[in-house]
């Protein structure tokens, strides 16, 4: 394969947005990107962790998705069919995942996004000449820019007490595990979710539908409502210009931890879950795991800080994803070889329009410190998309952005 303009690598929500936009409005010719992503199709695993939790509607509003204008996925609803649930709900015009999983299908096949896939894993990344080569599990692939998009998805978050009774054979599950399938889960008659927020509290619910009274959700924490993961006033100058004001990146770190709201509920979600106790579908605890015993022939118990144990044939944990950089050792090799700068905390330290090195730009969580706490997010990835396109280093002039920004 002859060098690539672009290479991708992550082939998620930041990843397909960034390709079409990159395409749509940067002016890049299909056959010179592409997306690494070790999955077969786009979004893949966003698909496979929605679904497993049971999302019904997204937490985000209706303007952030993965087409190009903002008002497109509203355009894209008004054309369906009428839905015997509504395609909206508020605040913020929260889509129903159905709805956006449809639009998403309809964005990439619109836009052949599926055609400039390259189905592997990044093994090692190193500078080529003026650009960059890229190893993979099926041989190597060089490109004049690479955007780093992986995301955390593959890495669940695995409470300590969990881990050996995982090595012990136990009936536990990470939701979020890659390959995992809700559909086709262990039976149970005593179920615990274990986890304290959206993903956590949907999938409660939906276990309890399947069999209302046989489901326990295990909080460590009293229920956190919030109806965004961070305050709103982060998506725009509000709060972004103070956080970009700030030299010490140590602090915009203190900043991120202190403005997301992990592990919270948004107000409808909470409300739900209330009605469901009440009605006695489902049980809630608040402590934390002290202990733990495990027998075939008793199955798991958990000893808590507070209140009697919980005995489970099933432990499901919607615990989240492991907080470290993603990437990997690959990329951990690659950052003192390529000297790329790293902030205090390990992430990198990302110029205003992303590019961490020559040529090379990041998304997501690699993009925090310079994005702030929504750089995670469906919004993050728009954003980030923005600033990579209008690069001066992206190769793309200005004159052109403007002239394609009004392409929906």
């Amino acid at each position: 394969m002859a060098a690539l303009e672009w290479l991708i690598i992550g082939g998620g929500i930041h990843g397909t947005h960034l390709s079409l936009v990159l395409m749509q409005r940067g002016g890049v010719a299909a056959h010179r990107l592409r997306v690494l992503d070790p999955y077969p199709a786009p979004l893949a695993r966003w698909h496979e962790c929605t679904r497993n939790c049971g999302m019904a509607y997204l937490r985000s509003g209706g303007v952030h998705h993965i087409g190009l204008e903002p008002e497109a996925l509203g355009r894209f609803a008004a054309r369906q069919p009428n839905s015997p649930t509504p395609h909206f709900i508020p605040p913020y015009r929260r889509p129903a995942l159905t709805l956006f999983q449809q639009h998403c299908d309809h964005v990439i096949a619109t836009n052949q996004l599926d055609q400039v896939r390259l189905i592997g894993r990044a093994t090692a990344l190193r500078r080529h000449g003026d650009g960059w080569q890229v190893e993979t599990e099926h041989g190597c692939v060089t490109a004049h820019k690479v955007a780093l998009a992986m995301g955390s998805m593959e890495h669940p978050a695995i409470p300590a007490w969990a881990s050996p009774l995982i090595a012990q054979g136990a009936a536990i599950d990470h939701i979020f595990t890659p390959g995992m399938r809700r559909e086709q889960c262990r039976a149970w008659q005593r179920c615990v979710v274990v986890g304290g927020g959206i993903s956590a509290v949907q999938l409660a619910l939906t276990l309890a539908a399947q069999q209302p009274g046989t489901v326990t959700l295990l909080l460590r924490h009293p229920l956190r409502e919030h109806q965004l993961d961070s305050d709103p006033g982060w998506l725009g100058p509000k709060y972004q210009d103070g956080f970009r004001a700030l030299h010490d990146y140590a602090e915009r770190r203190t900043q991120i931890t202190r403005a997301r709201h992990r592990g919270s509920v948004p107000p409808d979600l909470a409300v739900q879950l209330r009605q469901a106790i009440q009605h006695g579908q489902l049980a809630l605890r608040h402590a934390a795991v002290v202990a733990t015993h495990h027998t075939p022939a008793t199955g798991i118990t958990l000893s808590l800080a507070a209140g009697a144990p919980l005995t489970a044939d099933w432990v499901v944990l919607a615990t989240g994803f492991a907080p470290e950089r993603p990437g990997g050792a690959w990329l951990t090799e690659t950052i003192p070889a390529a000297d790329l700068p790293l902030a205090p905390c390990g992430f990198p330290l990302a110029a205003p329009d992303l590019h961490w090195g020559q040529g090379l730009y990041v998304l997501g969580a690699l993009a925090e410190l310079e994005l702030g706490p929504i750089a995670r997010n469906i919004a993050g990835a728009r954003q980030a998309a923005e600033r990579i396109v209008r690069s001066r280093d992206a190769g793309v002039p200005p004159r052109t952005y403007r002239a394609m920004r009004g392409r929906g």
